[in-house]
């Protein structure tokens, strides 16, 4: 009996991100806040940016509102300069990342040739650019370290194309091929890089896609999502938490380059057939 006890305990340890550093860019609110939260919850230090130092101060506001102290920072992840400052203080003012969280990200809905080209290179910079250049600034104190996990948030755009996303997807599907390039890179040296996919995730800024019709019906874009997703419904960011504590965790050593979709099953359905 006490044999089996210690192997449960060891097994959930597994998952423990005690003493660990884990900045999560962008995560003054949505997904990233709530991946951050969950970190928090496994034992993690929390460090996050935001391109505002209102949005910072919201941030910290925000996770001591849940007895999270949390290490905010104004920092520009598409300006290398200002990354490299920003990671070189953080390891002297919290210490060097274990755990890096590429969330910071933007969409601009626009048919493609609609689109100008600067706002294509806009979502391009802010959603694989950033990605690159803090990963970059992170690696070298993770290989000194002798560990260290990023994780890229990417998409089911890193995967399927739809109408308006051009840049999202180009940018999403270009991550998901970074992903796999920092594994393949700096995995000898005990760095993992994996990436979660999230689905379609009930957040404020989609809740006007939930909202009721003035007849009672359901809006035609959330009745596309649920007929679409195996699971019947949208994902809530509590869903991502999971996910993304495994991937930080000492349970994903020998976990690389993979991409693991949060989606209900979207990606693995063809959908239903027309009545």
């Amino acid at each position: 009996m006490g044999n089996k006890e210690e192997k449960t305990v060891s097994v959930l340890n597994s998952f423990s991100l005690e003493g660990k550093v884990a900045l999560i860019t962008g995560a003054s609110y949505g997904i990233g806040f709530a991946i951050a939260s969950a970190y928090a919850q496994a034992g993690a230090t929390i460090v996050f940016n935001d391109i505002k130092q209102e949005l910072v101060d919201k941030g910290v506001a925000s996770y001591g509102e849940l007895g999270i102290k949390a290490h905010g920072y104004v920092c520009d992840v598409t300006n290398e300069e200002m990354v490299n400052e920003f990671i070189a203080k953080v390891e002297k003012e919290v210490g060097v990342i274990d755990i890096l969280v590429n969330n910071a990200g933007i969409i601009k809905r626009v048919p493609m040739c609609e689109m100008s080209a600067a706002d294509f290179r806009q979502v391009i910079d802010v959603d694989l650019n950033a990605p690159f250049i803090v990963s970059k600034a992170v690696i070298p104190g993770m290989i000194k370290k002798g560990h260290g996990k990023i994780i890229n948030i990417c998409s089911m755009m890193s995967e399927l194309g739809r109408e308006t996303v051009s840049a999202y997807a180009a940018a999403k599907g270009g991550l998901k091929m970074l992903t796999k390039n920092i594994a393949s890179e700096y995995g000898e040296f005990n760095i993992q890089c994996n990436g979660i996919g999230p689905g379609y995730i009930a957040t404020p800024q989609t809740a006007p896609l939930r909202e009721l019709q003035p007849d009672g019906s359901k809006h035609p874009f959330d009745q596309f999502i649920i007929s679409k997703t195996p699971a019947a419904r949208w994902g809530e960011a509590e869903d991502l938490q999971g996910p993304a504590i495994f991937l930080a965790s000492d349970a994903s050593d020998f976990v690389n380059g993979h991409i693991l979709y949060v989606d209900g099953g979207i990606l693995a359905y063809i959908g239903k057939q027309p009545q």
